[in-house]
């Protein structure tokens, strides 16, 4: 690849995660001290990511893979979703926000796949430079998050009490257009699929891949995957509300420590994954829910903020070790025929329908606990997941057998 294409292809990777960074890191505290949302009005909020994830394929299969370049899809869409986000700044209550929220996630979840598309087309040996790229991406989400914290100072208390965590909407929107402008320089991504040829409904939700389930290991493997999405759930949602409510200092910077783990933790993931195989590596990512909530349960913002931290740093073990090394076994389990149906499918199964069930589960849980006062027992609202987490950890040891070493 040449220099010219590897810079452009980063700074598209470091835009479309710095607008996903900017805004929904905060949203949970932005619902609550904005727009007094309850528990259940927040989860429908974060569900917009599941449904954006479930119509996601249709764009990419029905649109985007038929009948236009890539690069200008990613470029409308970004336009649309910078005049959306425009109007989720404005937005003073649920009523005006919802239907906003709900219609960017779904132009933004396919762009998703599209900047992965743009990328890969562009690339030899995808397995050796795509990570170049995408590490972009997660660097992007870093700056959002440092920016928020430690030069604008939006997630301060006054900031927050002073509503200035809307500006997050307005950072995302002017970034939003000027990506949106950008994608027009991207490198050429012609349609992959000729506008006549018929494509089945089913090949794009993955659904072809649904025969894997005879094998009983694939399905605990499924099983588990939508299972363990409730805690996640859990992270999206409650976190930054979480670390704002109980008076850590710079909560969105402080959360970037996540990003940095995962990045490290990637790293080792290829070692770890052939010495001790898929089982054990994705045991220890479902172990890493399970105790990253306990520490949120049981730290403070004082003298066990230490605790808090760790939960937070544990992200990397928590993200990688499970759905990464997830993929990898969907890969190697599929075989050659049905490669793409079952990462599509597993894509369908996590984030649109275990994330759905998990967004709901974690308002419920939010507003049995949530006092007359208005405060919080975040104590229970963190060991629930908890031991969600423990469960299909113990789930998973039982019935999963390891039948061989997958190669990573």
């Amino acid at each position: 690849m040449n220099l010219n294409n590897r810079i452009k292809l980063s700074t598209m990777m470091f835009l479309e995660f710095f607008i996903w960074g900017a805004w929904f890191v905060t949203l949970g505290t932005f619902l609550g001290h904005n727009l007094s949302a309850t528990g259940g009005q927040s989860a429908a909020v974060f569900s917009t990511q599941s449904w954006g994830a479930i119509i996601a394929p249709f764009i990419i299969g029905l649109i985007a893979d038929r009948y236009f370049n890539a690069e200008k899809i990613l470029g409308i869409l970004h336009l649309v979703g910078a005049v959306l986000m425009y109007q989720m700044y404005n937005a003073t209550d649920m009523t005006a926000f919802y239907p906003y929220v709900l219609a960017y996630m779904i132009l933004f979840m396919p762009t998703l796949a599209l900047v992965n598309s743009v990328s890969f087309n562009q690339m030899k040996d995808p397995e050796k430079e795509f990570s170049t790229i995408r590490v972009w991406g997660t660097i992007g989400w870093i700056a959002a998050g440092l920016l928020i914290s430690y030069v604008f100072h939006w997630d301060t208390d006054q900031g927050v009490k002073d509503g200035l965590l809307k500006n997050t909407f307005m950072m995302g929107a002017v970034v939003s257009l000027i990506l949106g402008l950008f994608s027009f320089t991207l490198p050429k991504t012609p349609p992959k699929v000729a506008s006549g040829e018929k494509v089945k409904i089913s090949e794009i939700l993955g659904l072809d891949a649904l025969k894997l389930l005879k094998d009983k290991n694939f399905a605990i493997f499924f099983i588990s995957s939508i299972l363990i999405c409730i805690p996640l759930a859990f992270y999206y949602q409650n976190a930054h509300s979480f670390l704002s409510n109980v008076g850590l200092e710079n909560p969105t910077g402080k959360m970037t420590i996540g990003q940095v783990s995962e990045v490290l933790f990637l790293l080792l993931l290829p070692v770890f994954f052939s010495k001790f195989g898929f089982k054990k590596t994705i045991l220890v990512g479902m172990l890493a829910w399970g105790v990253r909530y306990a520490l949120f349960a049981y730290g403070n913002a004082s003298d066990l903020s230490f605790m808090l931290i760790i939960g937070i740093a544990l992200h990397g073990i928590c993200y990688d070790f499970f759905f990464v090394s997830g993929q990898i076994y969907t890969n190697a389990a599929a075989g050659e025929k049905y490669k793409s149906s079952a990462q599509g499918l597993i894509t369908l199964a996590t984030y649109g329908v275990g994330m759905l069930i998990g967004f709901e589960v974690a308002g419920l849980i939010t507003d049995t606990y949530k006092t007359s006062e208005g405060a919080f027992d975040w104590k229970m609202i963190w060991i629930i997941p908890s031991g969600i987490a423990f469960v299909v950890f113990l789930l998973f040891t039982l019935f999963f057998t390891d039948k061989k070493k997958v190669e990573a």
